[in-house]
């Protein structure tokens, strides 16, 4: 069951309290605040996240991960939002290293046995100075369409530079583009939400659980697949 307003979920997977990262989804909080929405923030370096172990069985597992810390509780507050934005800095030319253990363990400890973020409106931000945003941004974007959610174009991606130093959102360009996705996301919750009033369903079918589950193909053809390595 909804709540009355939409609620769109920032994971903030940068480690600098104050940085282009805080700073960008401050400014989403205000764009959602301003169309009725609420946006609930989880900055990363907040939490207790263990890395991967080395158990090796997470491909074979049928039982969610044991490892003790704050990921199960993160993963609630994901599967009760309307809409999940994945906001991250560009470290040593690749993902900032607390949004990459994340996304890791989320999706092999959790996400993968039900998909259960599928339908969920998903927005990317990535900051940096200059270099490999574009594939950092790609990263993110593959992990949610593995996850199912549904990503709205608006235009340019919202990659934002800032090559002075100091935190700030001098970046134009990608200031609007942040803006653009902001206000589709929403759009597109809404759309959903009316869809889920008036046929009491989703928009999407549910055709299998996950990509595991053998799924009958038309003509009676069951598609199979076999167990693929590292699926996050």
């Amino acid at each position: 069951m909804h709540s009355e307003e939409a609620t769109i979920l920032a994971i903030n997977g940068s480690e600098r309290p104050g940085g282009n990262t805080d700073l960008a989804i401050e400014y989403a909080g205000r764009l959602i605040s301003a169309r009725g929405a609420v946006l609930r923030a989880v900055r990363l370096r907040d939490h207790r996240i263990s890395p991967c172990s080395p158990c090796g069985d997470c491909n074979s597992r049928t039982t969610l991960c044991q490892l003790d810390d704050d990921v199960p509780a993160l993963v609630e507050q994901m599967i009760h939002a309307d809409g999940l934005i994945y906001a991250a800095p560009v470290h040593a030319f690749g993902l900032a290293h607390l949004m990459q253990v994340f996304i890791e363990r989320v999706g092999v400890g959790y996400l993968r046995f039900n998909r259960p973020l599928a339908d969920k409106v998903g927005g990317v931000i990535v900051t940096g100075r200059r270099y490999s945003d574009s594939s950092v941004h790609n990263q993110i974007v593959n992990n949610l369409l593995l996850n199912r959610m549904i990503l709205v174009g608006s235009g340019f991606p919202v990659l934002l530079r800032n090559t002075t130093g100091k935190p700030g959102l001098a970046d134009a360009e990608g200031v609007d583009a942040l803006e653009r996705m902001v206000n589709r996301m929403l759009d597109m919750v809404h759309l959903l939400r009316r869809h889920q009033r008036a046929t009491g369903g989703s928009v999407l079918p549910r055709l299998d659980r996950n990509e595991r589950v053998p799924r009958q193909r038309p003509g009676g053809f069951a598609s199979t697949r076999g167990d693929i390595e590292n699926v996050h």
